[in-house]
């Protein structure tokens, strides 16, 4: 070898750290975990409320200003506001578009967390007076209609109440919706699971349906901590008895009875949901052909069917995705002007009034305010803001999509 080549291998050798030095460095490392996520129902933005209704009480939890328009939220099954919603509501990019809206997240009886134990002789309403207890919860808080935002069996209750009232209802989103009664199989699994809240508490085997239920098939291979935070929290913080219950109301629901009418001439006098839906379900969901289902009952005029790709529990696994589509969803129907983000920071929506007189003045106001915003955040002169920089549509999502 040449001497060279050995002298230039000397020298890089000379600046690699000695053994001594990597035990050193070693020895200084320390490991770090990132911190267990937990279900708090602290929330200091939360402000719980309980409503009469005329089949028992049910907690509301009420988040943002209640001058803003309003959200109305009901949950699935084994969950509650909080688990259901309050890692969804607090994603960053909903925390932006909520500070235009209040959220009324509805629990159903004896479902909240640290719910007393039912009185043996309560009869359980069924999904049809579920529905019918969110017009109390609408009257007790002044709500002349809403938005509804529902999952599983919470999606079903809000479909009844929007067939009943359709006037109260002005948007739907709804997820993993079944409008058919419940099959025998699904009978048989939920009765099953029913007889063991009852005498044994939360089983195994209970445990493994529920989480099966939301999340499907395939979930510790996906993400094994959320699952882990839910098998947790459905062992410690359900009320067994009090969720059998539930299941009991909705196994014996009914069908919602959705027809399909293309006719122009007779959609006035058909049973559909006659509001504007979002209906979204993930790939791996078991309740994928339900969504199907629903989507061939609906109107295709006024709905959409999204299919969200790489996940079962799509508040959970893919909020972003959700939060996007419901965004979209409810700028097309007059709620949302969107602002580029590069232009105003402090929020990527703002409420827009429905009326077309209203929506002109608040084009015009909104133009003015991004003038004074640029002119305060720098010294060159404000750009001109033409239309084009404001986008409102009618539906941006109006056929099926898959993401």
């Amino acid at each position: 070898m040449p001497a060279s080549a050995s002298a230039e291998e000397t020298a890089l050798l000379g600046t690699m750290p000695s053994d001594s030095m990597d035990d050193i460095e070693l020895r200084n490392i320390q490991l770090q975990f990132p911190q267990a996520r937990t279900m708090s129902r602290e929330d200091s933005q939360l402000h719980e409320e309980r409503v009469e209704t005329g089949r028992g009480s049910v907690v509301v939890a009420v988040q943002g200003n209640r001058s803003r328009p309003a959200i109305l939220t009901y949950h699935d099954l084994g969950l509650n506001y909080v688990s259901g919603y309050q890692t969804f509501f607090n994603y960053i990019d909903m925390r932006a578009l909520l500070e235009n809206f209040c959220v009324y997240h509805v629990t159903a009886p004896g479902q909240e967390e640290g719910a007393p134990t039912l009185p043996e002789d309560f009869v359980y309403p069924t999904m049809d007076e579920l529905s019918d207890q969110l017009s109390f919860v609408l009257s007790h808080f002044g709500l002349r209609s809403v938005i509804g935002f529902g999952v599983g069996a919470g999606a079903n209750v809000l479909a009844r109440y929007a067939l009943a009232h359709p006037g109260k209802i002005e948007a739907l989103c709804i997820i993993n919706c079944v409008s058919t009664q419940a099959g025998w199989i699904e009978w048989g699994y939920q009765k099953l699971n029913t007889r063991h809240l009852r005498s044994k508490g939360m089983t195994q085997g209970v445990l493994d349906y529920l989480m099966w239920h939301h999340f499907g098939r395939g979930t510790e291979e996906r993400n094994h901590d959320l699952v882990q935070v839910y098998r947790n929290y459905f062992e410690r913080h359900v009320n067994p008895t009090n969720l059998a219950l539930f299941i009991d109301s909705y196994i014996r629901r009914t069908d919602l009875n959705i027809v399909r009418e293309m006719d122009p001439g007779r959609k006035n006098n058909t049973h559909t949901l006659s509001m504007p839906v979002i209906n979204i379900t993930g790939a791996l969901s078991p309740h994928v052909d339900d969504t199907v289902t629903l989507n061939g009952r609906l109107d295709p005029t006024n709905s959409t069917w999204m299919k969200i790709q790489d996940c079962g529990m799509v508040l959970e696994e893919q909020p972003a995705k959700v939060s996007e589509a419901f965004r979209l969803f409810l700028q097309g129907q007059g709620y949302a002007l969107r602002v580029s983000r590069k232009s105003l920071s402090a929020s990527s929506a703002e409420v827009a009034p429905l009326t077309e007189n209203k929506m002109a003045n608040y084009r015009r106001a909104s133009l003015e305010a991004l003038d004074v915003v640029s002119k305060l955040q720098t010294q060159t002169p404000a750009p001109h803001w033409s239309a084009s920089n404001i986008n409102i549509t009618e539906n941006p999502i109006s056929e099926a999509v898959v993401c």
